[in-house]
């Protein structure tokens, strides 16, 4: 049963092979079926590489908006580029959580080539 949520974070215009790549990579061991959801800042909802992925492994993609991921804090250290451009310490440890329904991050972020990728323990209903 599917119990891992994804936050993912990104450059504008980074590739599917980049998106699944970094997922790869912060999923390590665990296999890609373990995925319950995938969640982004809602300024990102647009990246084709994104939707891309969520189509291509039938995941859905949930958004939140800047106000949500500010009430929710990430672990790691602030990202000045997110913070620069959309008031935010980080995009993918909150997205996270809050996907997670506030469950615990099993794996914090991971930045690899534009891409960020954090993953928390869905919290059973």
């Amino acid at each position: 049963m599917p119990s891992l949520a994804l936050g993912i974070g990104c450059r504008r215009g980074v590739s599917l092979a980049q998106v699944e790549a970094a997922v790869r990579a912060a999923l390590g061991m665990w296999p890609l079926q373990s995925v319950a959801s995938v969640a982004t800042l809602d300024a990102k909802a647009g990246e084709p590489a994104l939707r891309a992925f969520c189509a291509a492994h039938a995941l859905p993609l949930h958004t939140y908006t800047r106000e949500q991921l500010v009430a929710t804090p990430a672990s790691a250290p602030p990202s000045a580029a997110a913070q620069a451009r959309f008031g935010v310490d980080g995009v993918c440890e909150p997205c996270a959580r809050l996907a997670a329904g506030g469950g615990p991050l099993v794996r914090g972020k991971l930045a690899l080539d534009g891409v960020t990728v954090a993953i928390a323990s869905v919290n059973p209903p």
